[in-house]
């Protein structure tokens, strides 16, 4: 079993930045990546970054290549993602995911393990 507790999210201006933490504990060894996916009301949830665990490569959805950054602190097992220029699209509760064997970085079924979620709100 794997817990992962996110924090960070917050109510923003259209612009603004936020930080988003995911802490995990439990059985974490062997992680083979940890993902950030989002899901706005009356929407799919949808990807938004994947950091590979070992090595840190890093992979985003196409909407926010250049404003998000994803990271992780193996030392703290904690994944962030920084985002910049938010806009009020970017307006979802953002989750974080955890899986321990290789996939689509992209696909929510290819993790075992989510968070909570924290609620993002970007006012125009």
């Amino acid at each position: 079993q794997v817990q992962l507790v996110e924090s960070g999210g917050g109510l923003v201006q259209a612009g603004g930045s936020l930080r988003l933490s995911c802490a995990a504990s439990g059985r974490t060894f062997s992680t083979n990546a940890r993902g950030w996916f989002r899901q706005a009301p009356g929407k799919e949830r949808e990807f938004v970054a994947a950091v590979r665990w070992s090595v840190g490569s890093t992979y985003y959805a196409d909407s926010v290549k250049g404003r998000f950054t994803i990271s992780r602190d193996i030392a703290k097992d904690t994944v962030y993602l920084q985002m910049n220029s938010l806009q009020p699209e970017d307006t979802a509760v953002y989750y974080c995911a955890h899986r321990y064997y290789s996939g689509s970085y992209s696909h929510p079924n290819e993790y075992s393990y989510w968070g909570q979620g924290t609620q993002v709100t970007v006012s125009s």
